[in-house]
C-alpha cells in the first residue's frame, strides 16, 4: 500500500476542470496506474480525497495498492517544472497501528441512509443534511471500523443529552452530475452530499481500522469518499 500527496495549482486550467469534475478527477486519479485497479475483489481499492488548505492551496491524497505515476496530473494541474508529488509505502505506519492509541483523523465521507415512505415502496439511498445526523452516521459505524470517537468529559455545550465527541463536522458540498454507464449512451444524473470530518480518535481494533484505512468508509468512493487519514494527536 502507498499514501500520496500532490498539491494541485488551482491557476490552471486543467486544475479547474478537475475540480469542478470528480468524474473527471477520478478518472485522471485511475490513469496514474499502469495497470487499472480492480474493485471488483476483495483486496483494498484505490481511495482518494481533496483537502482544500485555503482558496489555493489544494491538496490531493491518494491510497493505493500500487505505487501512482501523477506526470500526467503535472502536466495538466501542477507545477511541471518545479513541482512533482510525494509517496510513502503505507505499511509501515499501518503495522504500528495499536490498541488505545489516540489518533486525530480526517475523513470526506457520503452520509446517507436509506428509506421508503410505505412497505410496498423501494428504499431509497438518501443524503443526511444536518450536522446531527451526519456525526450520528459516523458513530454508528465506529464500532466495525475500528475505533472510537475520543469523548470530553464536560457536559455538551448545546444542553442536548448524549456524549460530547471531539469531532468538527463542516465542508458540506453537495455535487451533481450526469454519469453514462458502459452499457448506455444516455446520461443519467447524480446526485451526492460529500462531508468532511476533523477530530480525535481511540484504535479499538487495528486489523479493522487497516481494514477502514484501505477500503473505505461509506458509500460513493470513486467521487472523493471515503478516505480517512491519521495524524499525531497533540
Amino acid at each position: 500500500m502507498f499514501l500520496t500527496r500532490f498539491r494541485i495549482n488551482t491557476a490552471r486550467m486543467g486544475a479547474r476542470r478537475l475540480l469542478t469534475s470528480p468524474q473527471s478527477l477520478h478518472a485522471a486519479v485511475m490513469a496514474s496506474f499502469a495497470e487499472r485497479p480492480d474493485h471488483q475483489g476483495d483486496g483494498p481499492r484505490v481511495l482518494w480525497r481533496l483537502d482544500q488548505q485555503s482558496r489555493s492551496e489544494v491538496l490531493l491524497y491518494i491510497v493505493s495498492p500500487e505505487r501512482p505515476d501523477l506526470t500526467h496530473l503535472v502536466e495538466q494541474a501542477g507545477w511541471p517544472t518545479t513541482g512533482g508529488w510525494q509517496t510513502k509505502p503505507y505499511a509501515p505506519f499501518l503495522t504500528r497501528l495499536t490498541a488505545d492509541d489516540t489518533w486525530t483523523f480526517r475523513l470526506t465521507a457520503n452520509p446517507v441512509h436509506s428509506i421508503r415512505r410505505h412497505a410496498a415502496e423501494p428504499t431509497k439511498r438518501t443524503a443526511h443534511v444536518t450536522p446531527r445526523h451526519q456525526l450520528d452516521w459516523l458513530l454508528a459505524r465506529q464500532t466495525d471500523a475500528g475505533f472510537a470517537i475520543v469523548e470530553r468529559p464536560e457536559p455538551r455545550p448545546d444542553g442536548l443529552p448524549g456524549a460530547w465527541h471531539e469531532v468538527v463536522v463542516h465542508n458540506r458540498g453537495d455535487l451533481s452530475f450526469g454519469k453514462r454507464s458502459e452499457t448506455d449512451d444516455r446520461a443519467h444524473q447524480v446526485k451526492l452530499t460529500r462531508v468532511t470530518y476533523d477530530g480525535r480518535l481511540r484504535v479499538t481494533d487495528p486489523d479493522a481500522l487497516r481494514r477502514t484505512l484501505t477500503f473505505g468508509l461509506g458509500k460513493a468512493k470513486a467521487y472523493g469518499c471515503g478516505l480517512m487519514t491519521l495524524a499525531p494527536a497533540e
